[in-house]
């Protein structure tokens, strides 16, 4: 049995605990990941030497009788320094990712870089995927196969540099971060430490979707003025102009830990990565949507004007079954979770040429209103009694959204079939929160208890969030583990909420006592984001956290091989779900650069056109954390910072930049000022690079 010690959650099941000689000291791996009963026979079918990105040698290949594949890239051995990166993805996916990097994340490039080979694996493949109530052994995906591969890589290692220690770390976000985080408390001796980012708690899924859904089915009219208030040169005051219901709704996603300031984003935000989950929440509780609807204590049973007002149930009848060819044809975009088709020959135990299945419905009839998590019931023939969550409409057309059967379902639907277009599931879904009331020490859920500790709403059976979370990783977060951990956190995270990382080093705290700090460190990362890019739509509010990521594997690698301490934890508290840091680096502490901005003197400035504005940039470093190595103004807010300032003595923890721009077109204009930082100053390198910003907000007349 596996206990969740401090939440006494409780699931079933057994864990296969690995183990590699090499690890614990200086000889060489002992087998072929014979530890594990499954993937114990490795085999190699490519091996060459490539020269894209940079010089390495790619070794391709399985564990025989499995569906799981591994790749490896070795550097030259005069750069090799005894280590290796491994990633873990959220998801299952393939074992060939970091051949397609994109223009800043560069995994093989990095891990060469910074003498280590980089290992990935699909994790088992497509079929190693789990959900609750699946047959899938989570433990495959969770961390078995990354496990073998990683044994596995160091017996090559040996071959290929001659007998010496091989380190090995690996490191994931999101859903990997389940998988890094279980792979670790759950083994010995395959990895010497981890960087587990954007972590969420075993109370994540589908809690911390649903209250911010819920907000943003509430507050959509007010949205833009929320986050003008919270953006530079606000009013600070997000509450303002809001009704009794808007102002409920946004103090419970703030309360629950959604951080204000990523409110800009509303455009953006969407479903996420929960409209891949919903119908496996909803699979767990069958009757929730019923009861939603129609038992006193719920939201459904007593409903808003604004829930009934967005309610829609359209019943409408299939016209034409829209295939794969005619789709294109008219431009439509493709669905994006259909299984392929030797799936739908394992469901329906078909042979020949698989079918082909139909990606479109075009609709007799198609409502108004916000269809965003609606589902496509059908109401008689073959497929009666399924549902699909639709992708959205295009005119009559109702487009697919993610569905693992969806396949099946599609197949047996025909022309006239009668179907029901209806988001009531949606609605509902979206203050599952209130009725899954964990144990305390998920303070973010005091909202919806009474003074005497029970919960304020009518609760479910069962706490789903471990359920997700186990299915995850294969084992649930307890904070154990041998070796040494680097967290590394984003505090606009719209999707892993902040406090989750705390809460995690609270449970690592438990576990290892006054000895937390030779085990553990845990790093904010500002303006940062769920994703290390900064694809949203205003390019001046938020960095990339990859630097942070970058320099944080590095600083693991010497901490372990090396014993050289990496800079202190982020000094934070949490405050009613919020996660609050100091002003200054030197209070902050971590490794990103704290930066401030004002124009004429303050945050919001007014001029006249062709007016001069004064802007003044400070840029301080944590103490130990290397040189400012880039300054950059963005004037325009396209986010592409054309204006670099000149920088002398880098190395200082305060420096000062200032410069003065003249706005010619009445409105208002948002100023950006991007600081830099890199462990080792070097301003050419591409890795390691440490970003924070600052915005002002100036009203041009």
């Amino acid at each position: 049995m596996i206990t969740r010690r401090r939440s006494m959650f409780l699931l079933g099941g057994s864990v296969a605990v690995l183990s590699v000689a090499a690890a614990r000291g200086a000889t060489p791996p002992g087998g072929d990941g014979q530890d594990d009963p499954i993937f114990n026979m490795p085999y190699i079918d490519i091996d060459e030497w490539r020269d894209s990105p940079v010089r390495h040698r790619y070794i391709h290949g399985g564990f025989k009788r499995t569906d799981a594949r591994f790749s490896f890239y070795f550097p030259p051995k005069e750069t090799y320094q005894g280590r290796f990166f491994q990633h873990v993805t959220p998801i299952p996916a393939s074992e060939n990712l970091a051949q397609h990097p994109d223009k800043t994340d560069d995994k093989i490039g990095f891990a060469i870089a910074s003498g280590a080979y980089f290992i990935e694996t699909n994790e088992g493949g497509i079929g190693a995927i789990g959900m609750p109530g699946s047959s899938v052994d989570p433990t495959i995906a969770g961390y078995r196969v990354n496990a073998a591969a990683a044994e596995f890589s160091r017996r090559v290692a040996v071959e290929m540099y001659g007998t010496h220690r091989v380190f090995g770390y690996a490191y994931g976000g999101s859903g990997g971060a389940f998988r890094t985080i279980a792979g670790f408390e759950t083994t010995t001796g395959i990895w010497d430490g981890v960087v587990p980012y954007v972590i969420g708690s075993p109370m994540a899924i589908p809690n911390m979707f649903t209250v911010r859904l819920h907000a943003m089915r509430v507050l959509k009219d007010k949205l833009p003025a929320i986050g003008d208030a919270m953006d530079a040169g606000g009013s600070g005051e997000p509450y303002a102009g809001l009704d009794e219901e808007e102002r409920a709704a946004l103090l419970e996603a703030t309360r629950m830990g959604f951080p204000p300031r990523t409110w800009f984003a509303y455009r953006t935000l969407g479903m996420g990565p929960f409209a891949i989950l919903m119908d496996a929440v909803l699979k767990q509780d069958p009757d929730y949507v019923g009861d939603f609807w129609t038992v006193p204590g719920y939201l459904g049973a007593d409903p808003t004007p604004s829930l009934l007002n967005a309610r829609i149930r359209c019943k409408t009848t299939v016209k034409k079954i829209v295939m794969p060819e005619e789709a294109k044809a008219l431009g439509l975009p493709m669905p994006p979770a259909l299984p392929s088709p030797g799936d739908v020959h394992a469901w329906k135990g078909l042979t020949g040429e698989p079918p082909k299945i139909p990606v479109a419905l075009q609709l007799a009839d198609s409502p108004a209103g916000d269809l965003t998590g609606a589902y496509l019931v059908i109401e008689n023939g073959t497929a009666a009694g399924s549902q699909i969550l639709l992708g959205g409409l295009i005119g009559d057309v109702a487009m697919i959204g993610f569905g693992s059967d969806n396949a099946r379902i599609l197949l047996q639907i025909r022309e006239g079939d009668a179907v029901r277009i209806d988001n009531s599931a949606y609605l509902a879904i979206q203050t599952y929160h209130r009725h899954q009331v964990p144990t305390r020490d998920y303070g973010v859920w005091d909202q919806f208890r009474a003074p005497d500790g029970t919960p304020l709403y009518p609760q479910r059976a069962k706490l789903i969030g471990p359920e997700f979370a186990y299915a995850a990783g294969g084992a649930l977060q307890s904070g154990h583990f041998g070796g040494k951990m680097i967290v590394v956190a984003s505090l606009m995270d719209e999707d892993a909420l902040p406090w989750q990382a705390d809460w995690y080093r609270t449970n690592v705290e438990e576990a290892h006592g006054a000895k937390l700090n030779d085990h553990f460190r845990l790093w904010f990362t500002d303006r940062a984001m769920h994703i290390d890019t900064t694809d949203v739509p205003d390019k001046t509010q938020v960095v990339s956290y990859l630097g942070a990521l970058h320099q944080a594997l590095r600083d693991l690698s010497a901490w372990v091989e090396k014993g050289t301490a990496p800079p202190a934890s982020t000094n934070y508290k949490v405050v009613d779900g919020q996660v609050e840091v100091p002003a200054s680096a030197v209070e902050r502490r971590g490794i990103q650069p704290v930066v401030s901005l004002l124009a004429n003197g303050a945050s919001r400035a007014q001029a006249i056109a062709g007016e001069p504005v004064e802007f003044v940039a400070r840029v301080e470093l944590p103490p130990h954390t290397g040189a400012v190595t880039a300054a950059e103004w963005d004037f325009s807010g396209k986010g592409d910072y054309p204006v670099k300032a000149q920088l002398k003595n880098t190395r200082a923890l305060h420096l000062t930049c200032k410069a003065t721009h003249r706005f010619t077109t009445p409105g208002t204009h948002f100023v950006a000022f991007r600081a830099t930082s890199q462990r080792e100053g070097d301003a050419d390198t591409p890795y390691a690079r440490i970003e924070n910003l600052a915005r002002v907000r100036v009203v041009v007349v």
